[in-house]
């Protein structure tokens, strides 16, 4: 069975998808809805905030939720739908925790690469900000909680509405659109968004597409699981900004003036592609067009699934 064809091992039902993404999106829907109606101003909150308990506090009190919407997606999936959280997560026999740490290793290197490249051209736009004690704390709760944001992230949007939609559409191509679009525009109350205008969503939902991709041509997460783990430890760790939505205590801070260039588009219209190019000759990839555009039938399930 293909990927999304795993969600068949489950008991299904759209009113369990519908109740799921009716509290999720109604939740965000309310927050942006506040936001924009009141006029919010997110940059000015985050510091406020991060001026009366710091930044490793705020980091904190902003990654909980999601490691806790983590574990209601795994209760939901397990105990509502009667499904695996392995066939939630890949549609080989086991996980393929080479694969995590592939993905993780090769994008948080060029992530590093990027950076020091960039600090070595353009030193002038960068503050050194080491201080041991407050970089420890922060490493202890970025490595054991961002893991858990973006893994949240990942099994809400690539899996579970990814599943829930092949499943109902029976097709691949509306899934992938669908969860890439909502991914992408879900960013749009960022404070990167406020400081950079809507042409950094391209970067987002860029993003999207990318990972949906991956999932859909390796059959299961694992790779999006490494990439995305990895694309915010690593940044949150070594470089942040103070109009970003992670303001942590990285190694160094951007101190050169928003504006929205090649840094953005680079990524998606010529880094991904090579990404995915690598991931595509180590697995094998083959069969694009079915993979990413083709039908889903309903499996014959056999009792050991």
């Amino acid at each position: 069975m293909n990927y999304i064809q795993q969600a068949f091992t489950g008991k299904l039902g759209m009113w369990k998808y519908l109740v799921v993404s009716v509290f999720f999106f109604g939740f965000m829907g309310l927050n942006l809805l506040a936001i924009f109606l009141l006029d919010f101003d997110v940059d000015q909150i985050m510091k406020d905030q991060i001026a009366l308990k710091g930044s490793n506090q705020v980091l904190f009190e902003n990654l909980v939720p999601f490691a806790i919407g983590l574990g209601a997606v795994f209760f939901w999936v397990k105990y509502v739908h009667n499904q695996r959280i392995r066939t939630l997560t890949t549609s080989r026999k086991k996980v393929d925790w080479k694969r995590v740490f592939f993905a993780f290793s090769l994008w948080g290197t060029i992530t590093a690469l990027f950076i020091f490249i960039d600090y070595q051209f353009s030193p002038e736009d960068y503050r050194v900000n080491f201080q041991l004690e407050p970089f420890l704390y922060l490493m202890l709760i970025a490595v054991f909680l961002i893991p858990l944001q973006t893994s949240f992230e990942e099994y809400f949007f690539r899996g579970y509405l990814m599943q829930g939609l092949g499943v109902a559409t029976k097709n691949r191509w509306f899934p992938l659109i669908v969860t890439s679009l909502v991914f992408g525009l879900l960013h749009i109350a960022n404070p990167e968004v406020e400081k950079l205008g809507y042409g950094i969503l391209v970067y987002y939902i860029g993003t999207g597409f990318f990972l949906g991709i991956v999932t859909l041509m390796d059959e299961g997460l694992e790779l999006a699981l490494g990439f995305h783990a990895a694309n915010n430890l690593i940044t949150a760790l070594l470089v942040t900004a103070n109009w970003t939505a992670f303001q942590t205590n990285s190694v160094l801070i951007d101190v050169s003036m928003p504006k929205l260039g090649a840094d953005v588009y680079l990524p998606v219209f010529v880094v991904f592609p090579v990404l995915g190019l690598i991931f595509s000759k180590k697995y094998g990839w083959s069969n694009w067009k079915e993979k990413l555009t083709g039908k889903i039938e309903e499996p014959v399930i056999s009792n050991e699934q």
